[in-house]
């Protein structure tokens, strides 16, 4: 088995397929020279919380033991014919199973200036101790995105003394997990730990010489910023599938046992396209990979759709978010209670939760 992939979801999947087989060998491949890591911690890992030998997903034992080889190497290409894997160095692996669970890769928004020296996208290790040795009390940062990712990364900075602004283009923050009230009163939250938040801002510029100076927003105002957080969502890392000849639309599209359009090769993680969603959560990452590393080594498991949870990590608030939160249509009934810093929206149809 080969799994493309070293985050959550292609370790589970090779954990699951030794569950199904013992027999299995496996080898995994990865564009980082790390070993592989929780990905979700490295906002905890930005605040302090952990250090890195907190963020490895297993021990470098684990992986000998299992007889799994970790290869550093750019995958350029797949033969589905020959079920060869072909890398950048010229080699190549044979596979029996082919595992894609490459993932995704930042969103660059085209914000004149995104490439000035001090303008992060927080994806991996290396990205978060680069910004670590920028962050200490009189730095300005400024995180664009208002989304679970940029809330947390301005906590983490916020937690080193530095002077955060986030820049949110909707109307209030969270707006993919959470009813405008409880946007506007995780909003107060923020304020109050010494993060200004900005709903509605249009970015114009990101603002410089080499580095960073400040961002500039439609209504001309400048703020000022020697670091800048891109926290503006992620696309799936669908051009090897593409190239390849497999089905692919938004993701890679699977079916109920992560199996791609060709029977040899399964998708898992944020690679892949479930039932026409994309899920980019840790929770499905690892479903998905537990039902992909069992069915490449000989099982017969399968993915029901999960619906998306939500929690915040490092901004010490008590938030959770699962399901549909926003009414389609008069069918839906809508409680809420409000009061004293606390809000709960529930959504039910047909007596249903």
């Amino acid at each position: 088995i080969v799994i493309i992939g070293n985050g959550v979801a292609g370790v589970t999947a090779d954990e699951q397929a030794r569950r199904h087989s013992d027999q299995a060998e496996s080898v995994v491949i990865s564009r980082e020279e790390e070993a592989p890591y929780y990905r979700i911690n490295l906002t905890r890992y930005l605040a302090g919380e952990i250090d890195a030998a907190g963020l490895a997903l297993q021990p470098e034992a684990w992986f000998t033991e299992r007889r799994v080889t970790l290869k550093t190497g750019e995958v350029t290409g797949i033969d589905r014919e020959a079920r060869q894997v072909h890398l950048a160095d010229a080699g190549s692996e044979a596979y029996d199973r082919l595992i894609l669970a490459n993932g995704a890769h930042p969103f660059i928004p085209p914000i004149p200036g995104a490439t000035r020296e001090g303008v992060f996208c927080f994806r991996t290790k290396e990205q978060t101790e680069a910004m670590l040795a920028r962050a200490r009390p009189g730095v300005n940062a400024v995180v664009v995105g208002g989304g679970l990712l940029g809330l947390e990364a301005a906590g983490a900075l916020r937690k080193h003394g530095v002077t955060v602004s986030v820049l949110e283009g909707f109307g209030w923050l969270l707006p993919r997990q959470l009813a405008e009230p409880a946007g506007r009163l995780l909003c107060a939250h923020l304020e109050g730990l010494g993060i200004r938040v900005v709903a509605s801002a249009k970015v114009e510029e990101i603002v410089g010489d080499e580095a960073v100076r400040a961002v500039r927003l439609a209504d001309g105002e400048e703020v000022p910023a020697d670091l800048v957080v891109l926290a503006t969502g992620v696309r799936p890392n669908s051009y090897l599938a593409r190239q390849s000849g497999l089905e692919v639309d938004k993701g890679v599209l699977v079916d109920d046992h992560m199996q791609t359009s060709d029977a040899a090769i399964y998708a898992a993680g944020d690679v892949a396209e479930h039932r026409g969603v994309l899920y980019g959560l840790w929770p499905s990452a690892f479903a998905q990979g537990a039902v992909a590393g069992g069915n490449a080594a000989g099982g017969d498991l399968v993915f029901d759709a999960l619906p998306p949870s939500n929690r915040l990590k490092v901004l010490d608030v008590d938030l959770f978010s699962i399901g549909q939160f926003q009414p389609a249509d008069a069918s839906y009934q809508v409680f809420e209670e409000e009061g004293d810093g606390s809000y709960i929206r529930l959504i039910c149809r047909d007596g249903e939760l």
